[in-house]
């Protein structure tokens, strides 16, 4: 089973896109719920939850709540119908995603290979896959330029880590939660 390393918004940061990705689940019935914005740091697969997560609290420990940069690209996948924003690859987070990964590799996790002069790190905003019905290509398009369209906040700021074992049922999501500390 695969686990997710996210990075969770404050409340005020959240609203905005909860917004955003509000109206596009309404106009395309894609969604009843949507899921909550988040940055995923790492995918694990089948990991010893108690020894990642001491891991995992171990690297955070030094961390603050911290802010993270956006801008409205977005990165779009016509395939799956997705639609993600793009995060900037600079200060805390990329740092951060790199420490993770370097120290998750160390400890021999099945974990993805990533290249951190070209981070890919994103929000993933709508995806059709997960949805109640298939969007088709017209609608896609509308969707994206919609995004577009909508004012996003450039700076969010990143208050908690979570570890997910399912990104689309919120009941059984949380595994373990790593609380940054206040400024």
């Amino acid at each position: 089973m695969k686990y997710y390393l996210v990075a969770l918004f404050d409340k005020d940061s959240c609203s905005n896109m909860e917004k955003v990705q509000r109206n596009i689940c309404r106009k395309y019935k894609l969604y009843k719920n949507i899921h909550m914005p988040h940055i995923v740091m790492e995918v694990l697969e089948d990991p010893d939850i108690d020894k990642v997560s001491g891991i995992i609290a171990d690297i955070l420990q030094p961390y603050k709540k911290f802010k993270v940069e956006i801008n409205n690209d977005l990165s779009f996948n016509a395939n799956f119908k997705i639609v993600d924003i793009k995060v900037e690859s600079k200060g805390y987070i990329i740092r951060l995603a790199r420490q993770i990964n370097e120290m998750l590799r160390l400890y021999k996790f099945n974990i993805k290979e990533n290249n951190f002069d070209n981070c890919n790190l994103y929000i993933p905003l709508v995806r059709a896959n997960f949805g109640l019905r298939e969007w088709n290509n017209k609608e896609y398009i509308a969707a994206c330029e919609n995004v577009k369209r909508n004012e996003i906040k450039h700076v969010i700021k990143i208050d908690k880590m979570e570890l997910w074992k399912n990104v689309n049922n919120k009941k059984s999501t949380v595994v373990k939660t790593f609380k940054l500390r206040d400024f």
